[in-house]
């Protein structure tokens, strides 16, 4: 007997990312980043494939060739796509020539920092920061410790989406109108505009992961 699907399998077969997809061999990697901007000019005008094969007298199968890069557009071909979407012919070429960095913080190397309400024996360590980058994405990992009781916990709200994994400890966490008891191993993954924080330190010391996403242009 086939067993139910649940909630979280419905989930997995929505996101549309896959985590262990790998580009095929170099020889690609210039056309498949030509094809993603083209994607994304496209698509930051509302024009369709079709629209976009009227505009240039390309057929839809080469663009979506272009667009999954599948195919090396000649000089020809990417001056119709540059003219029919009004950029400059040399940003098809960003993504291949940025330089994708990396941010690596040693065990106990995080910066420590301050938020609005911090109290005393709750410590903030930025993990690392990544500025302006090719995804279009800020993140923020933060390592927080809390060490000591207090009468009154901060509530943060802010732009994004915001992820809590509990390392060590138990902590009442307060999203919005609902408080979420968070033990070791226990993930909460919320809207970060709802007002949030602890709401009460059940057992300390108290340890957990904070990872903040949201927009550059933010």
């Amino acid at each position: 007997m086939a067993k139910p699907k649940d909630d979280s399998d419905t989930v997995a077969n929505n996101l549309s990312q896959d985590p262990h997809r790998v580009r095929d061999g170099a020889e690609k990697v210039l056309e498949v980043a030509i094809g993603r901007e083209v994607r994304s000019f496209r698509r930051q005008q509302g024009i369709t494939v079709a629209d976009l094969a009227t505009l240039t007298g390309l057929s839809i199968g080469m663009l979506s060739k272009i667009e999954n890069g599948n195919t090396s557009p000649s000089l020809t071909t990417l001056q119709l796509l540059a003219n029919a979407l009004s950029v400059p012919i040399t940003s098809f070429f960003r993504r291949f020539e940025e330089t994708r960095e990396a941010v690596h913080t040693r065990s106990g190397e995080g910066v420590e920092t301050e938020r609005a309400g911090t109290r005393a024996g709750h410590q903030y360590q930025l993990l690392g920061h990544l500025g302006a980058n090719a995804s279009g994405v800020l993140v923020e990992p933060y390592m927080i410790s809390l060490t000591e009781k207090s009468d009154v916990f901060p509530t943060f709200q802010h732009d994004g989406v915001e992820m809590l994994y509990m390392l060590e400890g138990e902590v009442d966490y307060r999203h919005g109108d609902k408080v979420f008891p968070l033990k070791p191993g226990d993930t909460l993954f919320f809207d970060a505009d709802a007002p949030h924080g602890p709401e009460q330190l059940i057992k300390l010391p108290a340890r957990y992961l904070s990872i903040i996403s949201y927009p550059q242009s933010s």
